[in-house]
């Protein structure tokens, strides 16, 4: 049984749903690609690391995603996120010993381009002449870094980067990522930092054609994108750890609506974050716990996703020894 709104949905009614979704969104076109490189992904680092171990799997989704409002998309509608939060929180757990999954927005924050420059790309390089053009002095260092670790990361078979721009690409990667992890048992997490869409149009009554402005006001019904949290934790990858994020623009109300999708949706993890404290301050929210995070600002560089990864290996390490493997 599910909660929805303090009432309790028979799961067949909820599993009804969630399949009506994915056999009205229109099919990934690159479904076989993405199915083979989370098989050979998985099946590489399902094996014993170099501790002698087996390494340890996430999935960070990053970004947010878009409602098309026309089937040939001109106009949609987009869920605020940059991104930073999960690309900053691949690169933690890179070194911490995981391989990570890492399930972006197209165009967001990528994992090792935080210390890139803001400035246009073409500001970073120096025309030497027609065979010779190097980056620029001032973004050499950063530039350099970026591309190493990133090599090293994803040669290395560690980092396996998959993007998606629509809520339909996003939901249906989700439940390949999900499903191809079931082998990891506790060794999987997920962790779920997207900003996914709570509405959209359903594909078989979106328009095909960009809707036409000349025909005065527009009225458009979205419908609910069906809860998948409480579905991924039991049936698609029931022994995974897993970390949902709950956003809020109004504190008062955060850490209630925390602490209830911790329970409705069975998780092991909520991380708090209010809209305009975001990068200072999240509250891990856990069933016997609430545990405030902090960025460190006496250390230059640091971000409020190093210390939150620091605390969730822990608890992951915890649950993992604490598993029936």
């Amino acid at each position: 049984m599910s909660l929805t709104n303090g009432l309790e949905i028979p799961k067949e009614t909820l599993d009804a749903e969630i399949q009506a979704f994915f056999d009205s969104a229109p099919p990934l076109k690159n479904k076989v690609d993405i199915s083979e490189k989370l098989e050979e992904f998985v099946k590489k680092n399902s094996l014993p690391s170099g501790s002698g171990g087996v390494r340890r799997v996430v999935c960070v989704t990053s970004g947010g995603t878009t409602v098309p409002l026309e089937q040939r998309c001109v106009r949609y509608i987009d869920n605020f996120s940059s991104g930073h939060r999960g690309a900053a929180s691949t690169e933690y757990f890179l070194k911490a010993g995981y391989a990570v999954i890492f399930l972006y927005r197209r165009g967001t924050c990528q994992p090792y381009c935080r210390s890139l420059p803001d400035d246009p790309l073409l500001e970073c390089f120096e025309y030497m002449d027609e065979s010779n053009i190097k980056v620029s002095q001032p973004h050499s260092e950063a530039v350099r870094n970026a591309i190493t670790k990133n090599r090293a990361a994803v040669t290395g078979s560690l980092l396996l980067k998959l993007p998606f721009t629509t809520i339909f690409e996003y939901l249906q990667m989700l439940q390949m990522i999900s499903l191809s992890m079931r082998s990891l048992g506790p060794h999987a997490m997920l962790y779920l930092a997207a900003a996914v869409s709570d509405f959209y149009v359903p594909w078989k009554s979106m328009a095909e054609h960009k809707i036409q402005s000349g025909a005065g006001p527009l009225d458009m019904r979205l419908v609910q994108v069906p809860k998948m949290l409480l579905v991924l934790r039991q049936d698609w990858a029931p022994k995974a750890f897993c970390i949902s994020f709950k956003l809020e623009t109004d504190s008062k109300i955060l850490l209630e609506k925390a602490d209830m999708a911790l329970k409705k949706y069975k998780m092991h993890m909520v991380v708090a974050n209010e809209l305009s404290t975001r990068k200072e301050e999240v509250v891990v929210v856990r069933s016997n716990e609430k545990v405030s995070v902090h960025r460190n600002n006496s250390l230059g560089d640091n971000d409020v996703e190093s210390p939150l990864i620091e605390l969730i290996v822990e608890r992951h390490s915890a649950y993992v020894n604490n598993s029936d493997i």
